[in-house]
């Protein structure tokens, strides 16, 4: 009996479904990568095909992931009042090191620090944490959740016929509704006034 066990299990351990559940997650934030630097960069950011009910059990993991490094923005913006630019090493730096500005900034920058580490925990991935907490968090300041959409294909999957989705981020592939034109025609066209008629007979 399943009595209150939630979710899907896809055929699969619990270990094997959070390792795949955490490929997922990552799989999307790593489109987001910089596609010059990205030798397999895909052909459309921000988007990842897996099957229907994989794409529905992954959802809840990235809308959190998304909402714990939001949350973390403000704090990144207040610890930048304290940050140094200087190369890493440089005397600069080693004097703000000594300073009082950099036990501020690594106050400031606490609260991001360990929403970092809440995620890596969740996703196993530091480099799409990266990406998470650097291009894609910003999107959605003024978002109140619903981050991702799942867009179902009508195409089934080779060999099992398997249901296949689209999960994409919201607000970067979106469709932009453009108002339909109607065509003027003749009998609508408006009529010159005959005295603008006569001035250009003369």
């Amino acid at each position: 009996m399943r009595h209150r066990r939630h979710g899907r299990t896809l055929g699969r351990s619990p270990s094997h479904r959070k390792a795949l559940l955490k490929n997922l997650a990552s799989a999307l934030f790593l489109t987001e990568r910089d596609a010059e630097l990205d030798e397999n960069a895909p052909k459309v950011a921000g988007r990842i095909t897996t099957t229907l009910q994989k794409a529905k059990e992954v959802r809840p993991l990235v809308e959190k992931c998304i909402t714990i490094a939001k949350k973390s923005l403000p704090h990144a913006e207040a610890a930048k009042e304290f940050a140094c630019d200087a190369d890493r090493g440089s005397d600069e730096y080693k004097k703000w090191r000594e300073s009082d500005n950099w036990k501020k900034w690594a106050d400031a920058r606490g609260p991001v620090v360990a929403a970092q580490r809440r995620v890596v925990q969740m996703i196993g991935d530091r480099e799409a944490t990266a990406v998470l907490f650097d291009i894609v968090a910003e999107r959605y300041v003024d978002r109140q959740g619903g981050y991702t959409r799942i867009v179902r294909l009508a195409m089934p999957r080779l060999g099992d016929a398997g249901t296949r989705a689209i999960l994409e981020l919201v607000g970067k592939n979106d469709r932009v509704n453009r108002a339909a034109e109607r065509p003027a025609f003749d009998s609508e066209a408006p009529a010159e006034e005959p005295a603008a008629e006569e001035a250009n007979a003369e």
